[in-house]
């Protein structure tokens, strides 16, 4: 990923501290009812993120963009949010709750 491809961020969730199931739940609530294209990062420093997030997008349907560039204290990941991701339950956004949603882009 090149750092055009993150761009700057419409959301920004931070993780910091949080193991990636409680760093799922915050993103689950900080992008419910968003608009498809919207550039999401998420700062976290659970080791597992690297491999949570893109499994989390692919599971979802939203695009992973990889690791921004930053100066940041924290790693910081990007994330797109597509017209055709699948919908999580809230309470646990790991599992998807049925097909994927037909939302205009």
């Amino acid at each position: 990923m090149t750092a055009g491809d993150a761009g700057a961020a419409d959301i920004t969730v931070d993780g910091t501290g949080l193991l990636c199931v409680t760093l799922l739940l915050r993103l689950r609530a900080a992008i419910d009812g968003a608009a498809p294209g919207t550039r999401v990062h998420v700062i976290a420093t659970d080791p597992a993120a690297p491999l949570d997030l893109p499994a989390w997008c692919h599971m979802t349907g939203h695009r992973y963009l990889g690791s921004v560039p930053s100066a940041a204290e924290h790693p910081v990941y990007a994330l797109r949010l597509t017209s055709h991701a699948r919908p999580t339950r809230t309470d646990a956004p790991w599992h998807t709750t049925g097909p994927a949603s037909r939302r205009s882009s």
